[in-house]
């Protein structure tokens, strides 16, 4: 039995966080445990209290006094983890746990290091979002192909599994939306075999809640090239 720790990072999320915790708790894969942790970031709305009314839905609920961003919530949910491997859930309804099969696959056929949901590989739908997000992303992920010689498509989607033994929450120096940039850098340079899986997106507008910006990108490079050369343990 292979046990994946889910982390759900959540800041202002009344709206959404018991709907995609009820989703994540109905996914079965045979051979797999899931361990389910959230991270309240001090949300200034309900999200807390909705938490706290529904203890069903995880395993761990760790609550943060003051806001630190989503670097320090994915910290955090890293700390509290214990599982074989780590898998990222937005709290929002983008990404959908259904597709958690498809991101075990490659584990479970192929005993994987690290696995990534692509949007752009062969999704059964993509809703139409953002082009300046479209071209940060793909800038992103051809920087990272370039200096790590690899073929990602997709580097800045949620759903990113790898093993748990390959990041250790402290050694990590950013805490922004160039973290994840980060996490992959140092998971790719400490493993050897790479997947990615097409999965389903629907992309929330500015309305609906998204947080990251186009402009987010420059930190993000500027990340990759930075840690592409850091000596690493």
């Amino acid at each position: 039995m292979i046990r994946v720790s889910i982390i759900v990072p959540a800041y202002n999320e009344e709206a959404t966080i018991l709907s995609i915790l009820e989703k994540v708790r109905g996914q079965r894969v045979d051979g797999v445990a899931f361990e389910v942790i959230v991270v309240d970031d001090a949300s200034r709305d309900a999200t807390l209290a909705r938490l706290e009314s529904r203890p069903d839905l995880y395993d761990r609920l760790v609550s943060h006094r003051e806001n630190g961003g989503k670097g320090a919530a994915v910290k955090s949910g890293l700390r509290a983890a214990t599982g074989d491997y780590v898998l990222f859930q937005d709290a929002d309804l983008e990404y959908d746990p259904a597709e958690y099969s498809k991101l075990m696959l490659p584990v479970l056929r192929f005993d994987a290091d690290m696995v990534v949901g692509s949007r752009f590989l062969a999704p059964l739908y993509t809703r139409v979002h953002y082009l300046w997000h479209k071209i940060g992303n793909k800038t992103i992920t051809g920087v990272f192909n370039v200096l790590f010689n690899t073929t990602f498509t997709d580097l800045y989607t949620c759903y990113v599994l790898f093993r748990r033994s390959l990041i250790v929450a402290d050694e990590l120096r950013t805490e922004g939306w160039e973290q994840q940039a980060e996490i992959l850098c140092l998971v790719v340079r400490r493993s050897r075999t790479h997947y990615e899986v097409p999965i389903a997106y629907h992309g929330r507008t500015y309305d609906e809640g998204k947080k990251i910006r186009a402009h987010d990108a420059l930190s993000v490079v500027w990340t990759i090239v930075r840690t592409r050369f850091r000596q690493i343990g």
